[in-house]
């Protein structure tokens, strides 16, 4: 995501966390007032999305801080640990509704149904303004996983509406605390795709969308090239791919090679997406094939050490 693209995601995660205040406060006044478990525990969910988009916004101002010496990739992964950590607080959201609407349906409340139409009907129209607003942006996990929270909001005001026109109409109260429970597993479905994609990331996981071997085969089958190994893909952001290999080309071929490698390095962006490359070159004298090429493991010898796998 460029700098400008950076600045415009800020503005419409700003706009959006202001007007969720306002929800959050119609809400939460309304559902008092009317005595609606779904009303407050759609409030609840708004609170969350108040943190999410406050935190999305956070992230999208950190992302735009350069790299320095100690963090040489910059902040791009303040996106994803926002993400995570928004995906977290939906499960505490979810075990309370949960444990509010248990207690509901075992001692229901009477409901001013009118009052629990009006509140939600105004919740669905900020909702679904934020929502299209934002979904110009929606390829960035961090601003996906703050747009779920509202999309989570839309699903459960209209929800709430219907709630409160059958209240109104028939005065069945449980259909407060069961729609409850209905916002809530809706809530957890949006929190757990979160929570797995943010894991995956922070795992240094091959991203979703590559196939890892033809990522290789298309290094293999790239001019001049013999063989491919210690060949690793890893997403630095939600729209950041990373690659780092070992390339081993015929030794005649070394003089001409960086402009080869910047070629192949076009290629596998407009091919897999991926935007930073790391090409490391070898001929005549190719890493062993029994040196281990796990991230973490020493794989190197230094002087006077034995070589990998040596017996002393």
């Amino acid at each position: 995501m460029d700098a400008q693209n950076h600045e415009l995601t800020g503005r419409r995660l700003r706009l959006a966390f202001l007007l969720t205040l306002i929800i959050l406060v119609v809400e939460a006044v309304s559902g008092v007032a009317a005595h609606s478990l779904a009303l407050l525990s759609d409030a609840g969910h708004i609170l969350t999305d108040a943190f999410a988009l406050g935190l999305a916004w956070f992230a999208v101002e950190q992302a735009r801080r350069p790299s320095d010496s100690s963090r040489t990739y910059g902040y791009h992964r303040a996106g994803i640990l926002a993400a995570l950590l928004n995906g977290a607080t939906l499960i505490l959201v979810v075990g309370a509704i949960a444990f509010e609407a248990t207690r509901r349906l075992q001692h229901p409340q009477a409901v001013r149904g009118g009052l629990v139409i009006a509140a939600a009907l105004v919740a669905l129209a900020v909702n679904a303004f934020i929502t299209l607003n934002l979904r110009h942006a929606s390829h960035d996990l961090n601003v996906r996983a703050a747009m779920l929270h509202v999309i989570g909001d839309v699903g459960a005001s209209v929800g709430v509406a219907i709630a409160g026109g059958v209240i109104l109409l028939t005065g069945w109260l449980p259909v407060d605390p069961l729609l409850s429970l209905a916002i809530a597993a809706l809530v957890a479905y949006g929190a757990w795709n979160v929570v797995r994609t943010t894991i995956h990331i922070l795992l240094e996981g091959t991203p979703r969308g590559i196939d890892l071997e033809a990522v290789r085969r298309e290094i293999e089958g790239f001019r001049g090239v013999h063989s491919v190994h210690d060949l690793h893909v890893w997403s630095l952001s939600s729209d950041t791919s990373v690659l780092s290999c070992h390339v081993v080309v015929e030794d005649e071929l070394l003089s001409d090679a960086e402009h080869r490698m910047r070629e192949l390095e076009v290629q596998l962006c407009e091919k897999f997406g991926i935007g930073h490359t790391t090409i490391q070159l070898e001929s005549c004298h190719p890493c062993a094939d029994e040196i281990d090429h796990r991230a973490g493991v020493h794989n190197h010898p230094h002087p006077g050490a034995p070589a990998p796998g040596a017996h002393l």
